[in-house]
């Protein structure tokens, strides 16, 4: 019996320690993050805090029946597990964690002789902790050499609440006809993303480095603009994305600006929603939608005009000139301008800009356009911020057949907002698919009951669509969050 519940308790370490690194990993190894700032505090205690407590109990009062406790938590561990999207990445990081978790596992139990679960698992993390922070600083000193030997190299920071990705990725296209350029990969916005693309990715013969920031705090985007030093920055639009973390626009406001603190600055181009006073090298560009009496703030120098968006192309007119690409989308204008910007401080005509343009491609999932079956299906999965999804509302507002949109709403955010969204789609959709539970409510109280569907989990989506869409349709992916939101 002995060696059962031996085989149990490891059966049940490894699970919980599975799910307690898995949540770490979404929440960037911030214990606190995972603890008060989870989307799905209810897993903790359903997956983590009372298993552990029966499996306690049981083990102290009759440990013969400890193995029952292990049953049923495993048959409830596999179908939490069966639901993600998004499961454990195995990272170096992971592995260290999963080796100290099991050796302090067999010291506990040859040193004390009892199951403990929470010693080994929290120690594994603060012993990790350490040893990362290690490791992270030899990383840093290896990329800072790296960085810092390249005399000619010019770096480009991009920060924003949205669009950070895209006006990344409209830069480094638009450069390509002068320049041999290099961007951060997909999303890799963090000091130590940043620092292990220089050091495992960032060609030597590198002239023009575009690298993405972003934040959850404060000092988040100072540390990355101290690290590279950027000559030129981009802030795209500010909004209240992680205003969870933030708790204010203020703060929001202010931690996007660190990006200013470069070293090396020369020039800045500010989206008119960080309401700014333009200085020297400091110039602000929009549509001038932030002009009012409060403010007391001068029109943007760089004014985007005349947006037209079709389910074709987006163009507009900047400071006189017109700029057409086929990106989806009104408010891709702002992040279009803003390479634009950047692209002809850095030497560029309008004729190649303009060709740039041309053979610009949709980023993946913002706002990308897909015919498959008969279907028109728009895929903006990776848009999760208000304008975006209200922009890609109009958009498909425009076409003339059955519309369809499939969203767990908004993440992140206050309540008031995915009213604004769930009022919306009634308006323009024929049918609104809810996926999950995080906003259910909100779309139950402010959609038509005959245009609404809920979808327990992303299983049921592929059948769903098959019974529910038709030849002809118009399907939006709308913020296709993973389910650990």
């Amino acid at each position: 019996m002995i060696i059962v519940n031996y085989l149990f308790y490891a059966l049940f370490l490894l699970a919980m320690g599975y799910y307690a690194i898995t949540n770490l990993q979404w929440y960037s190894y911030k214990l606190e993050r995972v603890m008060f700032h989870h989307t799905k505090t209810w897993w903790h205690f359903v997956y983590f805090l009372i298993p552990y407590v029966l499996y306690i109990l049981v083990s102290y009062a009759a440990p013969q029946f400890g193995f029952v406790v292990v049953i049923a938590y495993l048959a409830l561990f596999y179908r939490w597990y069966k639901g993600l999207d998004k499961p454990l990445v195995w990272t170096g990081r992971v592995k260290r964690f999963y080796a100290l978790m099991v050796f302090l596992a067999l010291f506990v139990i040859f040193a004390f002789n009892h199951f403990a679960v929470l010693i080994p698992i929290f120690l594994a993390y603060f012993i990790s902790l350490f040893i990362e922070k290690m490791l992270f600083h030899g990383f840093k000193v290896k990329a800072q050499k790296k960085i810092d030997d390249m005399k000619d190299l010019t770096v480009i920071g991009i920060t924003a609440s949205y669009g950070k990705t895209s006006i990344k990725n409209y830069i480094e296209h638009l450069l390509k006809a002068k320049y041999r350029t290099y961007a951060t990969p997909r999303s890799v916005n963090t000091l130590g993303g940043v620092m292990k693309d220089i050091n495992d990715d960032l060609p030597e013969d590198t002239e023009v480095y575009v690298v993405e920031m972003g934040a959850r705090g404060e000092g988040d985007i100072a540390e990355i603009t101290t690290f590279v030093n950027p000559q030129y920055v981009v802030v795209g639009k500010i909004g209240p994305a992680h205003i969870e973390y933030f708790r204010t626009m203020e703060n929001i406001r202010n931690t996007k600006m660190e990006i200013l603190r470069s070293g090396r600055l020369k020039e800045a181009w500010i989206h008119e929603s960080a309401m700014v006073k333009p200085e020297k090298n400091i110039h602000v560009f929009g549509t001038g939608e932030n002009l009012d009496m409060k403010t007391g703030l001068p029109a943007p120098e760089y004014l985007i005009e005349d947006v037209e968006a079709t389910l074709d192309a987006t163009s507009f007119r900047l400071n006189g000139v017109r700029y057409s690409a086929s990106i989806l989308g009104a408010f891709n204008a702002m992040n279009l301008a803003a390479a634009v910007l950047v692209a002809k401080k850095l030497g560029l005509s309008d004729e190649e800009i303009q060709q740039g343009l041309s053979t610009l491609k949709a980023v993946d999932h913002r706002l990308q356009r897909m015919d498959a079956g008969g279907k028109v299906i728009l895929d903006d999965s990776f848009n999760g911020n208000i304008d975006g999804m209200m922009a890609s509302f109009d958009l498909a507002s425009t076409y003339e057949g059955r519309k369809v949109v499939i969203t767990p709403g908004l993440v992140e955010v206050d309540d008031e907002l995915n009213v604004q969204v769930a009022k919306r789609a009634n308006e323009v959709f024929d049918l609104v698919v809810v996926t999950g539970d995080l906003n259910y409510a909100i779309f139950k109280e402010h959609v038509d009951p005959e245009k609404l569907v809920k979808l327990a989990s992303k299983g049921e989506m592929e059948s769903m669509l098959v019974e529910q869409t038709l030849p002809g349709d118009l399907i939006l992916f709308a913020n296709d969050a993973p389910s650990f939101v």
